[in-house]
């Protein structure tokens, strides 16, 4: 709410021209803040209020808009302007928006930055994306052995204002071997003539800048720290992470799951960001192979018209029996999808999960099928063969749901497929197929049809 009202003086300030204002106003305001009033703005509006920024804060400002907004900001800008911006940046939020440009542009800039900005960010270009490399930033105080502890802290004067973070400080031996930690805090305390190979902490826990940024977050989860190093496979230190990237990171691969568990090729963009022809081509490719393998459920039906012909009560039952046994299956595999992101379950656990689902089938079976029993005879009034037909129907496709449900997202995980995709749509295509083979086996068993 409060950020709605300092919108609305935001642009009133702009519509009557009292840019000084505005930049007072702005210099006193968080930066998080202006970049969220900055998002709710025009395209034209957006660039005033950038160029309107104190120096100060308009690079650490421009790090917080979206993508789109930045591509925006940076082509409009003079090339010496831009590359101002990109030297200011950090150099992984600098590689982030490098990545997301066309290539032409990318040469400019980076022909226009300093040679330190360059190598920074050519160094984290060539990391395999969604690595620890690609997502670290090489901004840190690193510190050697034989320091005393007035030299750390004279050398934390002098480099931290560039540094992503001062709180932790990596020590390094001659060979930029990551040897050890100190914390800003115990420098403070320490005696100036301490040497820092006495005092820092040597039992390092370090990620390799090939890790997979979801183990990266892991880490963070087991570890409890704000930063992590990261090096190279001889230890040597190469840069750190964050938790702010850490965090940035979980909203990235759950949306990515979560549209992945809706058969939706995943976006990098938000929604009301993206067009509409965009959005057709990341939903219709999984919409035509689930068009097509539901195609199996009608010709299952068409192969059991006798059996219809003679109890067409049969046909009332089917999408309760699909949808059924789709839920059942969906409840499992999201249960297990979720184990899986966590490393709660592993390829051993299957067994386990195996017998627990099939547990816990056979009861939510049962229950559902006395429920829908009392239904059929109290409501439905049918016959005590069709209602016998429907209720084992329910159990079977339950039971069958749930340990598909469970076991394929462990296997597509195994295979090294994402457990994601073997979520509700996929499940429930395969259970409503079986599910309708069981229902039509049990009603020729029973009814004799």
């Amino acid at each position: 709410m409060e950020e709605i009202k300092e919108l609305d003086v935001i642009k009133e300030l702009l519509e009557n021209k009292q840019y000084t204002r505005l930049r007072q106003k702005m210099a006193d305001m968080n930066i998080a803040d202006i970049a969220f009033i900055m998002e709710e703005l025009e395209e034209g509006e957006l660039l005033k209020i950038f160029r309107i920024l104190p120096k100060s804060m308009a690079a650490d400002v421009f790090s917080y808009l979206e993508v789109d907004s930045q591509q925006f900001i940076i082509t409009s800008l003079s090339e010496r302007e831009a590359a101002n911006i990109i030297d200011n940046l950090m150099a992984d939020d600098a590689t982030d928006l490098l990545e997301e440009m066309p290539a032409n542009i990318v040469k400019k800039l980076l022909a226009s930055a300093s040679a330190d900005t360059r190598r920074d960010i050519n160094h984290l270009l060539r990391y395999p994306e969604d690595s620890a490399g690609s997502i670290m930033t090489v901004e840190y105080v690193d510190l050697k052995e034989n320091m005393t502890v007035e030299d750390a802290i004279q050398r934390i004067r002098q480099i931290g204002v560039d540094s992503e973070t001062i709180n932790i400080c990596y020590v390094l031996d001659a060979k930029r071997t990551l040897v050890g930690t100190v914390a800003l805090r115990y420098l403070l305390i320490s005696p100036s003539d301490a040497v820092i190979g006495d005092i820092m902490h040597e039992n390092v826990i370090y990620l390799n800048t090939l890790m997979d940024q979801e183990e990266v977050a892991r880490q963070f989860q087991k570890y409890d720290f704000t930063s992590m190093p990261v090096a190279d496979n001889e230890g040597r230190l190469v840069g750190i992470i964050t938790v702010d990237d850490v965090v940035d990171i979980l909203l990235e691969e759950a949306t990515e799951d979560i549209e992945k568990m809706a058969a939706i090729v995943p976006s990098d963009k938000p929604y009301m960001k993206t067009g509409v022809f965009e959005t057709w081509k990341k939903r219709i490719p999984w919409l035509l192979l689930l068009m097509i393998s539901a195609t199996f459920t009608g010709s299952i039906i068409t192969s059991f018209e006798d059996a219809l012909s003679v109890f067409p009560i049969l046909t009332a039952f089917i999408p309760m029996l699909m949808d059924t046994g789709g839920n059942a299956g969906g409840q499992a595999s999201v249960t297990i999808i979720r184990g899986l992101s966590l490393n709660e379950i592993g390829y051993s656990d299957v067994p386990k999960i195996l017998w627990k689902e099939l547990r816990v089938a056979l009861i939510c079976g049962l229950t559902l099928s006395a429920a829908y029993f009392v239904k059929l005879m109290l409501f439905d009034q049918v016959g005590l063969g069709v209602a016998a037909v429907v209720c084992f129907t329910l159990i079977a496709a339950v039971s069958i749901a749930k340990m598909i449900g469970c076991s394929l997202p462990v296997l597509a995980k195994r295979l090294g497929f994402d457990p994601a995709v073997m979520a509700s749509p996929f499940i429930t295509t395969i259970v409503d197929a079986l599910s309708l083979v069981i229902y039509f086996a049990i009603a020729t068993e029973i009814l004799h049809v």
